[in-house]
């Protein structure tokens, strides 16, 4: 069998970040375990306007920085094509195309797809939180084995709110996580995870962010001063807190993209929809 083919779509628009280092040990530590060869490409989507076409079996499109919202960037329009005809291709095609989408991707996909209300939030969502699983993320094949709560970085200024349920059942999108229900503050709740189809997975927060790497790179004397001045030395030590806990986003980094891979992969493999490879 041929080699399967990855696109990591970057969508950092240049910025640095450790979402594009963690993205690529995931997709490293795949080639290692997977049974069939696999080669990945990175396409620099923001920046430089590079978008992969339909030759790819699997792609990642990641998190980055900036406004979710329209714009008239040269990127956008075949960034959207390419959301599209992934989107047909599977409508029509045994062999399907897996996709995952990772926060700043997520918005995009959503308001691209009306699922829902995107906005610019009142602040900005900064750090380690407790996710909740609804009914339906108790038998997905990405989520069922994590607690309820489980843990995972957050980190953006938009949010997706007030789910469209008509377009949703139009769709057949499930909503699988919510933001963690704050009583006392009068704000809704945001949607954080999605499964557009069976083969396409959307998170608003970031699933891809390691526990060891995170840490190393939080205690560096710049990283804590740049955390400590935007957001305080109390969000500081609770974040350093959960990312020395094993049992928080260590959790989620070990399963939901990992998974994600491993079923692809395995459904590809086969030549069979992913529904019939769980």
């Amino acid at each position: 069998m041929k080699p399967l083919k990855i696109a990591i779509l970057d969508m950092y628009n240049d910025a640095p970040n450790e979402g594009m280092r963690c993205i690529l040990q995931l997709v490293r530590q795949a080639q290692l375990s997977s049974p069939i060869a696999l080669s990945y490409q990175v396409f620099n989507v923001r920046a430089k306007t590079e978008l992969p076409g339909l030759e790819h079996d699997i792609y990642i499109s990641s998190g980055g920085p900036g406004s979710p919202l329209p714009t008239d960037e040269s990127w956008e329009e075949p960034y959207f094509k390419l959301i599209d005809d992934l989107l047909a291709w599977n409508r029509t095609e045994e062999r399907k195309k897996y996709v995952f989408l990772i926060c700043h991707s997520f918005q995009l996909v959503s308001r691209h797809l009306g699922v829902g209300m995107l906005s610019k939030r009142k602040s900005t969502s900064f750090g380690i939180f407790p996710m909740h699983m609804t009914a339906a993320a108790q038998a997905d094949p990405l989520l069922h084995t994590l607690p309820d709560p489980f843990y995972a970085v957050d980190s953006r200024d938009y949010q997706l709110t007030q789910p469209n349920m008509e377009r949703l059942t139009e769709l057949g999108v499930d909503i699988l996580v919510m933001e963690k229900d704050r009583p006392h503050i009068p704000l809704e709740r945001a949607l954080m995870a999605l499964r557009f189809t069976e083969e396409i997975f959307g998170t608003q927060f970031h699933p891809e962010a390691d526990r060891e790497g995170m840490l190393h790179h939080f205690r560096t004397d710049a990283k804590r001063e740049q955390i400590i001045e935007a957001h305080g030395a109390a969000k500081y030590e609770d974040m350093v807190r959960l990312l020395e806990d094993p049992n928080a986003i260590a959790l989620t980094e070990a399963a939901i993209i990992p998974r994600f891979l491993q079923q692809a992969i395995a459904a590809l493999a086969a030549e069979v929809p992913l529904a019939q490879s769980r």
